[in-house]
């Protein structure tokens, strides 16, 4: 029998024909996440690899029969969310299926006395947090990427929202959660607050980008809907001098839900935008959320400092058109990298406060000769922050390369200087050489969990640079 139709009897057996397919247009779709090279590749008329199939799964009993089937037949698995990911975490292989979780997309379950939700992982965030809203509460979770990425991916991915300051990362957000194996066993973790029985199976799954395990479910921490909110805006006259303001009310307590410092070019662009005619210095945004009277302490205190350290007040403004408008540049991009020779992307990094300005410093001047570069600085902690660099040019030669030696310049300057690669878009395929590097030696546990765990190498192979 042909090996194609004999797959596709076997996967009939597991999924019937209304979910599964191998239509030529689906093949395309499911090619590729959003990692910007592969666009580039597509508008320079290369192909990509597809898949050989697409599964849509409603239960973690059916992940299970096709993970068994994949290693009797050998062939790969690739999880698949909503395809938002930015870095090759999730690309159609040839010979693989693409495992849709979006049919997985269920509410299973409130508990209000503990402050939990339980949710299957197919879920589009946006979803998830509207139907959160209509009982009253927030998962506090808002990436750029909300109206378009699933709950899994963001397990998958370790994500941080905009609102990471108050809230978290999505990791902290945790409690317990189900997965299948490479194998097809099924592991369910136990939800309480917190535990002392050995390595946290949650942590080791978390951010293995569909590598280690596909998980299923997950029961997450939410909090109340605020009940205040206060918009905040400052300009000042560098980076350093922000900076050193967020440093400073973040190690007062101070937990805004939104902290966000542009450097001089962002700066000039978000004030011009609001028509503002003074745009010297860097733009300061910060939004304080949650009970009217936290709020008011929390606002005195960040202002206090601000204008301490030398922050000019600008009024609501600025802090209320980001938040109207928050998720409106994500979209803004397909049409940039639609044209000839232009290259767009983002790198994100994170480091301790006393590395951050040098950091900033090395890395946009290894990325200058090749890009147009801005940063802000958001998700901020009391012991660092991150760096969210942006970058853009017309390609004078090849695309690829220039897009390569981009990546290479700033992920070579951000080991230098101290930083952490990745805080929040993951690894993928993109990253690979400058993650073992900086694991260095502890790389090897992620190989020998891998080995273990997937000795066939069926689940997403390649991924992190695993199963190479």
């Amino acid at each position: 029998m042909n090996t194609d139709l004999e797959k596709y009897y076997s996967l009939l057996d597991i999924f019937g024909a209304e979910r599964i397919s191998y239509h030529p247009s689906d093949k395309v779709d499911y090619s590729r996440d959003m990692w910007p090279r592969l666009a580039i590749q597509l508008r320079r008329g290369e192909r990509l690899e597809e898949p050989d199939f697409i599964v849509w799964p409603m239960s973690s009993d059916e992940i299970s029969k096709l993970l068994v089937l994949a290693n009797k037949k050998n062939f790969p698995v690739i999880p698949f969310g909503a395809g938002s990911g930015v870095c090759g975490g999730a690309i159609g292989l040839s010979g693989a299926v693409i495992c849709d979780m979006k049919k997985m997309d269920k509410m299973v379950d409130i508990n209000v006395q503990s402050m939990l939700a339980r949710v299957q992982t197919g879920v589009i965030g946006e979803n998830f947090e509207r139907e959160l809203n209509r009982r009253g509460f927030t998962l506090g979770h808002f990436p750029s990427s909300i109206y378009c990425a699933t709950v899994g991916g963001f397990l998958a991915m370790r994500s941080a929202g905009q609102a990471s300051t108050k809230y978290g990362k999505i990791e902290d957000m945790v409690a317990s959660l189900q997965a299948v194996f490479p194998d097809g066993t099924i592991i369910t973790t136990k939800t309480v607050p917190h535990k002392a029985t050995g390595p946290d199976i949650n942590s080791l799954l978390l951010g293995s980008e569909g590598a280690l395990a596909i998980i299923t479910e997950v029961t997450l921490k939410i909090k109340p809907l605020p009940e205040a909110r206060k918009f905040l805006s400052y300009t000042f006259g560098s980076i350093k001098s922000g900076l050193e303001a967020i440093r400073e009310f973040m190690q007062e307590g101070v937990k805004p839900a939104i902290v966000r410092l542009y450097d001089e070019t962002d700066t000039a662009l978000t004030m011009n935008a609001l028509g503002y005619e003074d745009v010297a210095g860097c733009l300061l945004m910060v939004i304080p959320e949650g009970r009217e009277k936290i709020v008011e302490l929390e606002s005195e205190i960040v202002n206090k400092i601000c204008v301490k350290s030398g922050g000019k007040d600008r009024g609501e403004r600025a802090s209320k058109h980001w938040l109207e408008h928050r998720y409106a540049i994500s979209y803004r991009q397909s049409p940039i990298l639609s044209s000839p020779k232009m290259i767009l992307d983002t790198i994100e990094v994170v480091s301790l406060w006393r590395d951050i300005v040098p950091l900033y410093e090395s890395m946009k001047s290894a990325i200058e000769p090749h890009a147009t570069v801005m940063a802000h600085f958001s998700h901020a902690y009391p012991e660092g922050i991150s760096i969210y660099f942006t970058v853009m040019t017309s390609a004078e030669g090849d695309e690829v390369k220039s897009y390569d030696d981009i990546w290479k310049a700033a992920m070579t300057a951000c080991l230098k200087s101290g930083g952490v690669i990745s805080h929040h878009h993951g690894i993928g395929r993109l990253k690979v050489q400058w993650l073992k590097a900086e694991l260095g030696e502890g790389y090897k546990l992620l190989t020998i969990l891998k080995k273990g765990l997937d000795p066939n190498n069926i689940l997403n192979p390649g991924v992190l640079g695993l199963g190479e």
